[in-house]
């Protein structure tokens, strides 16, 4: 395709592409998982999701699940290969946010299939940390 103008094609699609994510947040992986919607993600996961993509702040389905307290979502995410120690870009983990938000049933699943509690994040805190600040 030719442009006219002194246009690069290239340098607008990760704008784009990263805009398209956006918008389609609530219609894929990621969505349904902080959605707590089970059937949706088992069904994205048999048509090949990967289990540990991530949205331009790296959250992971699995966070967004944590994060929700989606118990059941959690162990499917994580039956299907996703990374428990996987951070965002602040450094933060599953383990982290199901911590602080007090999910109990999350932070035990996460920890069986290997969490590691010493990760810390861009504040320089480990899940126990988030326990505390949010006690």
């Amino acid at each position: 395709m030719h442009c006219p103008h002194d246009c690069s094609h290239g340098s607008a699609a990760p704008s784009v592409h990263q805009t398209l994510e956006e918008l389609d947040f609530s219609r894929g992986l990621l969505g349904a998982a902080s959605d707590g919607d089970y059937k949706k993600v088992q069904s994205l996961l048999r048509k090949g999701a990967p289990p540990d993509q991530v949205d331009s702040y790296g959250y992971s389905a699995l966070i967004y699940a944590c994060r929700h307290g989606h118990s059941d979502v959690v162990e499917l995410l994580l039956n299907h290969g996703a990374l428990p120690n996987a951070q965002t870009n602040g450094g933060a983990t599953a383990l982290h946010r199901a911590s602080y938000q007090g999910h109990l049933k999350c932070v035990r699943l996460l920890l069986n299939k290997g969490a590691d509690c010493t990760l810390i994040d861009s504040d320089g805190k480990t899940a126990l940390h988030k326990v505390m600040n949010a006690a």
